[in-house]
Order: structure tokens, then sequence, then C-alpha cells
């Protein structure tokens, strides 16, 4: 999809998939910062294979999307684009299911065009407490930019084992280090990197926390037990980092802030379930979707 920023011309990639028998209804899928639209594979089978067209957009600046440097990257610009995208492709009233930051994109849209959302499935969002609000200090754009320029396959490889997949590592998760890594690794005057550190500044600056009372839509968490993700945890001061909790300790009180949401657990799992278990996640994403939104 052909988009401007600001004045130079960008476009959006994405997939838009139908199903062999549709049941009328669509799923917009919103990938996470270290993520990119193919990371959904198993979990848009699984949606096919129940009836659900499928839409999977790469957002701006990530992944095979555009990375325009002048880009003033917010989620309300990408929620305006996957709207714009989601207009032109015929898509009216979608579930949008995200995960990571991509919740805090989802709760964007969702405040934004709670008209034309259906409901919220949030895979272990970010975005459920302001993290500047507790203390996490702002790092200027140039140190988010070194920090980028110095990440290698190998400490990506170290921070996904640890965070996402609580040391347990299995091959088949090489594929999704490769793809990240990859982008690092593209001669492209640091494109990638530039768009990384904006998003970066971007999750931290751009809370969405404080206006979940206004959420007109249902809200499903489903958040794996051992997702240790906290945001801004490694720039924060000692005093700081010792008061930050992880997502599922900060789910329960985000949850009875918004109007009608409820909690799915993964025991034993961690960031990513769907990655991590699909065989037990996508079941279960299926019986959410098929019960009543909360």
């Amino acid at each position: 999809m052909p988009l401007t920023v600001g004045a130079q011309a960008a476009q959006m990639a994405y997939m838009d998939v139908s199903p062999e028998h549709p049941n009328g209804q669509s799923v917009v899928l919103l990938h996470g910062k270290n993520f990119c639209g193919a990371t959904w594979e198993s979990t848009a089978r699984a949606l096919l294979g129940a009836g659900y067209r499928v839409v999977i957009p790469d957002q701006l600046g990530f992944c095979k999307s555009s990375k325009p440097r002048e880009a003033q990257y917010s989620f309300a610009m990408m929620a305006d684009a996957t709207h714009r995208l989601l207009e032109g492709a015929g898509v009216e009233k979608p579930i949008v299911l995200a995960h990571s930051t991509g919740g805090m994109l989802a709760l964007r849209y969702a405040l934004m065009f709670p008209d034309d959302t259906a409901r919220l499935v949030l895979i272990d969002p970010l975005g459920l407490v302001d993290r500047m609000e507790e203390g996490v200090p702002y790092v200027p754009l140039d140190k988010l930019l070194e920090t980028e320029r110095g990440k290698t396959r190998e400490s990506i490889k170290r921070y996904q084992l640890n965070t996402y997949y609580h040391g347990n590592w299995r091959p088949e998760y090489d594929r999704w280090v490769d793809m990240l890594a990859g982008q690092y690794a593209t001669s492209d005057d640091d494109a990638v990197e530039l768009a990384q550190a904006k998003t970066a500044e971007m999750i931290l600056t751009q809370p969405v926390s404080h206006e979940f009372g206004s959420l007109q839509v249902p809200v499903t968490l489903m958040i794996g037990r051992l997702d240790t993700t906290t945001f801004g945890k490694g720039q924060a001061p000692e005093a700081v980092k010792a008061r930050l909790r992880p997502i599922p300790e900060v789910a329960q009180e985000a949850a009875a802030r918004m109007p009608s949401a409820r909690i799915v657990w993964f025991e034993g799992r961690g960031h990513s379930p769907q990655v991590e278990a699909p065989a037990e996640f996508e079941p279960r994403l299926l019986e959410v979707l098929e019960k009543p939104a909360p």
C-alpha cells in the first residue's frame, strides 16, 4: 500500500489471505517490535482453518515495509496507516489480535477507531503501565541509535532466550533470530537501526495506559506466566529497576481498569506463547474467539 510520510514516498507491506470456508469474520494481526508479520505464520494458518480472513501488515519501519528516515513514529500514525490499509482492502470491523509492542498499537487503534474494532485480543502486550511514570528515564535518540548499532545475532538470541523463552531454547526459534538479525545486517545506511531506535523512543514516550477507561471494545489478555519482559529496565537506575514489574505482574491491575476485560493465562510460557507453544496456544485462541466477548 503506497503512503506518503511527510514529503517522502513509502509503502506498507501486508498479506491478505482468504480462508477456504469463510465464517464472515476478519482478524488483523499486529506484530511486536522484534517481530514481523511472518512470525504469525502458524497462528494465521490456524485462523484460516477456522474460517477467518487474515490480514497481516508489516508496520512502517519494520520488516518489508518502508523505513522513511524523516518519519516521526507514533502509535497514532501506525494506527491510521493500518486503518487505511483495512479500509482499502474492504475489511470491516475486524478482530484485532496483537503481540507485545503490537498490543500498544492495538490499544491506540481501538481508542481511535472504536466503531471499526470488533474486539481486542492482546498477547503479552507492552503498555499496561506507564514506564516513565514509574521512573524509567528518557534516553535521547542518538543513544538509542548507538544501542541499536551494537546489536548482533548473538545479542539478539541471548535477549530472546532470557526474556521470551525463560532459558529454554529450541532450534525452531533460530528462524526468528535470523529474520531480525538479517535486517540489522543489511547495507541500508542504518535505516533499520534508526527505525528501531525511533520506535523504542515511541514505546516509552507514548503511553496508552492512562486511557484504559475510555476503551469501548472488549479486551482479552493472553499472558504467559513466565514472561519477564519489563520495558525500560535496561536503562533504569538500580532503585527504579528494583520496583519495575514484568507483564504478568501488572496484567491484573491493567485489566481491572478496562471496562470489559478478561485474562487467559499460559502457565509455564513466556513472552511469545504463540511461538513457544502453538499447539497449546492456537486451540485456546480459537476458543476465545468463539466465546462471547467479555
